[in-house]
């Protein structure tokens, strides 16, 4: 596998993860723009944040020979269960008219997105039967959406203040209960996908304002992010999504990869 440097929509194979020390530290330091990475993580390679650096990391083995894997994308628009994950920007920006009856037809004037949030309850979850079935199905791998471009986290992130399972309908952290579950009952990998953008995010939206001349989102809500999940989570693998509205300078992109 190749990293583009065309196009951010890639897997990251994160090869350093096992070497990853349990407590890396989550303060971040910003310098001329740039927000640098947690400090005292120890990786097992160094890389250079150039392309031609980073596409010279090895294939891990367990990627190439597993061929099977799973995706699963679960979010609060699994509530209104229509349509698909980009329902709320269907609904609200492109007008669609299948989203747009949907909600007139089924839910009251005033209704809004962050409404479903609340019924986002996952009650029926259960990550062991989850893992079982992974098992079952023969897959070797297992990578979960953990926030979509909709803004809304699965693990209860610092910098999703409101807008996460534990503070907004489930009220558990739906990430970290998987991960557990595969770990301890599986020998599969686990991986995460993660949305680079969110669609309505205010920061974002004041970025593209600047014609992307300030990065205002990356250095407070994507790169904490990212770090945070990979130090918490030590996924092996990032799955990194909606990279397209911005080239990978504005999105540090390197600076990540080569952390």
């Amino acid at each position: 596998m190749v990293l583009k440097k065309s196009s951010l929509l890639f897997v990251v194979i994160l090869t350093f993860c096992e070497a990853i020390a349990k407590e890396a530290g989550n303060g971040l330091s910003q310098s001329k723009g740039k927000v640098k990475s947690p400090v005292n993580v120890q990786r097992a390679h160094e890389y250079e944040p150039t392309w031609e650096s980073l596409d010279a990391r090895p294939l891990p083995s367990w990627y190439d020979e597993g061929k099977i894997g799973i995706f699963i994308h679960w979010g609060v628009y699994s509530v209104p269960g229509f349509g698909s994950e980009w329902f709320w920007f269907s609904w609200k920006t492109s007008k669609n008219e299948r989203i747009v009856n949907f909600m007139d037809q089924n839910y009251p004037p005033g209704f809004t997105y962050q409404d479903f949030g609340h019924q986002f309850t996952a009650e029926f979850y259960n990550a062991t039967k989850w893992t079982e079935l992974f098992k079952k199905s023969g897959a070797k791998y297992v990578v979960l959406t953990s926030k979509h471009h909709e803004g809304y986290t699965l693990w209860p992130s610092k910098y999703a203040f409101s807008w996460n399972a534990m503070a907004v309908g489930a009220h558990r952290n739906l990430l970290g209960e998987l991960a557990e579950a595969i770990r301890s009952d599986s020998d599969l990998r686990f991986g995460l996908y993660h949305s680079l953008y969110e669609w309505f995010n205010p920061l974002w939206i004041a970025d593209l304002a600047t014609n992307l001349t300030t990065d205002e989102f990356v250095k407070f809500k994507t790169l904490p992010e990212l770090y945070e999940l990979v130090n918490e989570y030590q996924p092996d693998i990032v799955w990194s999504d909606g990279e397209w509205e911005a080239p990978d300078s504005y999105w540090q992109s390197k600076e990540f990869l080569a952390w």
